[in-house]
């Protein structure tokens, strides 16, 4: 098919041109510019995450978790009535469009139709293309092995978009410490979603133990914040997904006897455990819930807000959780991003690349940044609507408290995590013997997996560690 047919047929459709207008005459001049240079403070961002595979969970070209073919679902029509949600209600709106290697370089007429979509949504709307592995490569890949598959596949990328384009981030579900230096030494990439807060033991690994908000990692683990020069990585380290920090604490999942009283350490914003889980209605209450932790009291706290989010384009054609048709995917991508931009007129939905770089021209180190969240439970699921968690990060450590605030209890620490403390990660995994848990656990973590995991007052802290804590937060034993 001709370049010229291709875009009339595929790309401009009515949705497409209405969203035209809004292309600066600079950026079709320089197709790759970014819009005027946002801020970090003063906005709210959203990072969403398009997944293109051919099978789920596949780390590599040869390295297949769940070998089941999925190019029935991967079209260009359903790419494209994705896009065309995400715009509708969101016209100026960017994405990050994430491909595994088998996604770029398979030859069926489906997936080369979509890479030249992807790459037309580029150069018109400022779409950033990645490289996406599946979501577990530090499981199940040697490091070397890792950094070599990634520079392959900016080169695909490099090639398929034209005009010397290369990603400002890589998608790598979770990335080692090695991994994310190379990307920023050998490929001067410096953003990457290299891991996945508070995930363990959910499908093909877990680590959990981060801050939940960007950060430089260290080289000794990439759950942990440098903590100098010795040990700095310059390669912002990202999230996936938003997810209720209530419903974090467990690990894994546990089934309840309905749909409502289970609990689900992954439910947030993330399509399959909010509206494959409980409907178009009720997912939408977490999912809204959700994000007000981030754009209500902690815009409030932080100055600036985040979520990020990633959606399989797979979900429109197959259904998790639920028997939906293959319209529900789109209504709840419709509903999430029109609800979003209602109750909060100026988010700014951009690329995982873009809003990295916006959070490293804020912040050029660990030293300034300093999380704060607050919830009360939505009061379904393990989100109990009687309690209220607060979560303090920092480069030193991150400190979670709970309290029941019907009863006006006392606060007990759930999570407390050193980052002054050293760390390692694992040795190199293989696909024959995976390693599964990167996790960073020391002191307290929220999982309770260990003995040493019970909640405690935080008067129960050692003298070093209180006055370790009240260097940054005094009020908290005042």
């Amino acid at each position: 098919m001709e370049r010229r047919e291709f875009c009339k047929k595929s790309l401009l459709s009515s949705a497409a041109l209405m969203a035209a207008p809004l292309i600066s005459k600079a950026n079709l001049l320089d197709p790759f510019a970014i819009k005027d240079s946002i801020p970090l403070m003063g906005n709210r961002f959203v990072t969403l995450c398009i997944m293109i595979r051919t099978t789920p969970w596949e780390v590599s070209r040869d390295v297949k978790l769940l070998n089941r073919d999925e190019s029935f679902a991967h079209t260009l029509k359903v790419v494209r009535d994705l896009r065309e949600t995400f715009s509708k209600n969101n016209p100026e709106g960017r994405l990050t469009w994430g491909f595994t290697l088998n996604a770029l370089e398979d030859k069926r007429p489906n997936y080369s139709d979509i890479r030249k979509y992807v790459a037309e949504c580029q150069r018109l709307f400022g779409d950033e293309v990645s490289y996406f592995p599946g979501y577990f490569p530090a499981m199940y890949l040697p490091r070397e092995r890792i950094n070599r598959e990634m520079s392959e596949a900016i080169q695909i990328i490099s090639d398929i978009v034209g005009g010397g384009y290369r990603p400002k981030a890589i998608m790598g579900g979770f990335l080692s410490a090695n991994n994310l230096a190379y990307l920023a030494e050998k490929e001067n990439i410096h953003v990457a979603h290299g891991v996945i807060w508070s995930q363990h033991e959910i499908d093909g690994g877990g680590a959990d133990g981060s801050p939940s908000y960007p950060y430089y990692p260290s080289k000794e683990h990439f759950c942990k914040p440098a903590q100098g020069k010795n040990d700095f990585i310059d390669c912002v380290n990202l999230d996936g997904w938003s997810v209720d920090f209530l419903n974090a604490r467990v690990s894994g999942g546990i089934r309840g006897t309905t749909p409502f009283n289970g609990a689900a350490s992954r439910r947030g914003v993330g399509p399959i455990e909010t509206y494959g889980d409980w409907g178009l209605e009720i997912g939408h209450e977490s999912v809204m819930h959700t994000q007000s932790i981030h754009f209500d009291r902690g815009f409030e706290l932080n100055g600036f807000g985040w979520i990020p989010n990633i959606w399989e384009a797979a979900l429109v054609k197959i259904p998790e959780r639920n028997n939906w048709d293959e319209t529900f995917a789109l209504r709840a991508l419709e509903k999430w991003v029109g609800s979003t931009v209602k109750r909060w007129p100026e988010v700014k939905f951009v690329t995982f690349g873009e809003y990295g770089e916006i959070w490293r021209k804020h912040y050029r180190d660990n030293n300034e940044w300093n999380y704060r969240f607050e919830e009360k439970g939505l009061g379904i699921g393990n989100s109990w609507g009687n309690e209220e968690i607060r979560w303090f990060m920092n480069k030193n450590f991150r400190l979670a408290t709970v309290r029941d605030w019907h009863k006006n209890t006392l606060e007990k620490v759930i999570d407390f995590t050193r980052y002054d403390l050293p760390a390692k990660e694992p040795k190199d995994p293989s696909p024959e013997r995976p390693i599964k848990d990167w996790s960073l656990m020391n002191r307290i973590n929220q999982k309770e997996l260990r003995s040493q995991d019970k909640p405690i007052l935080l008067n129960e802290l050692n003298i070093e560690e209180k006055e370790l804590i009240a260097k940054y937060y005094p009020e908290l034993f005042s």
